[in-house]
């Protein structure tokens, strides 16, 4: 008989791996909702801990898991999880009208507001859904690679193939990918450039979860986030055109830094960046776009990714109302270093 636990030590060369994207490698058959009720439920474990499943893995952890995940059973999922084996028409041509760059190993999609990367409770449809619908289309299951917020626009990288999946997954914990968003927030940043650190933790409110600074006592459960930022242009000093660079991938990291130094993206209730009396004629939608990638090819000898995501309608009328100009850097801000941190832990 099997054990009915094992414990799994975690490789120097995964160091970095967040914990679901370490899942997909060991144990591709377990899908995200059957591994977030295994962590729910304390049956996944990282070092005799409780972890969510965008921890990052230390080399030498020890990451407990149930000896049954080897052969998952078919998780019950809702009416919202099912995926059609085929997309239809009306998806497939939504799919391709998206489609920014591609090649045989990769897809890259310009994301549209309010639509979910990736499915879960009351989420009907979604990208990875449809692109699961599609397998006669790319030739196998297509992989995410990192996620958007539902509301984030812009630049999704998709792997065609597992294996492709796994060298983008180790190009993302080596941190060799550049991502540069581009957002509009309320005020403006003084300094013009800098760089914020505060480790974040994940907290329940009423608009559902939300990230926050790290206080004295959380440590274990924190995480490390850290964020560059540049004011592009501003509209006196009601708001400002910032460039924003994570150096790690949490969630809601760049919202909830901004929002940590007094300046909220605009459209973000979550973190007080609702649209207010001032910029009433604006969209009451996050103002928040992922602009622009580029990292290495997985394929040794293929040219690098640079991919740059066009601004969306919403963020588009914005930059007009407020007069600002699109056009003024290529997908960029100067290339400055920043001159101070912010919010240090």
């Amino acid at each position: 008989m099997s054990r009915p636990v094992e414990t799994i030590t975690v490789g120097r060369d995964e160091a970095g791996m967040r914990l679901d994207r370490w899942f997909r490698v060991h144990f591709p058959a377990v899908g995200h909702v059957y591994l977030q009720k295994l962590l729910r439920s304390g049956q996944v474990r990282v070092d005799s801990r409780r972890v969510e499943a965008n921890a990052r893995l230390e080399p030498g952890a020890e990451v407990r898991v149930p000896s049954i995940v080897r052969e998952p059973p078919k998780p019950k999922v809702a009416a919202s999880d099912a995926v059609a084996p085929s997309a239809g028409k009306t998806d497939r041509d939504f799919i391709e009208s998206l489609i920014l760059f591609e090649d045989d190993d990769v897809l890259v999609l310009d994301k549209p507001f309010g639509i979910a990367v990736q499915g879960g409770t009351g989420t009907r449809r979604h990208l990875d859904g449809i692109l699961a619908g599609m397998t006669d289309r790319f030739g196998d299951r297509p992989r995410l690679v990192h996620r958007l917020d539902r509301d984030t626009t812009g630049v999704l990288l998709i792997a065609k193939k597992r294996e492709v999946a796994a060298l983008l997954g180790r190009t993302f914990q080596t941190r060799s990918a550049a991502k540069t968003y581009w957002a509009l927030v309320k005020g403006v940043p003084v300094p013009r450039q800098g760089k914020i650190e505060a480790a974040l933790v994940k907290a329940a409110g009423p608009d559902g979860d939300r990230v926050r600074k790290a206080e004295a006592g959380e440590q274990d459960a924190a995480m490390h986030a850290t964020t560059h930022y540049s004011v592009i242009d501003r509209v006196a000093n009601r708001a400002a055109w910032v460039s924003l660079k994570p150096v790690t991938g949490r969630q809601h990291q760049l919202r909830a830094h901004m929002a940590m130094i007094g300046h909220p993206i605009i459209g973000d209730n979550k973190y007080e960046g609702g649209i207010s009396q001032i910029m009433v004629a604006l969209e009451p939608k996050l103002h928040l776009h992922a602009r622009r990638l580029v990292l290495p090819h997985p394929r040794p000898g293929k040219p690098a990714i640079d991919v740059t995501a066009p601004l969306p309608p919403h963020m588009l009328r914005a930059f007009e109302l407020l007069g600002l100009n699109a056009n003024q850097f290529d997908a960029d801000e100067p290339k400055t270093k920043p001159a101070a941190t912010r919010g240090r832990k």
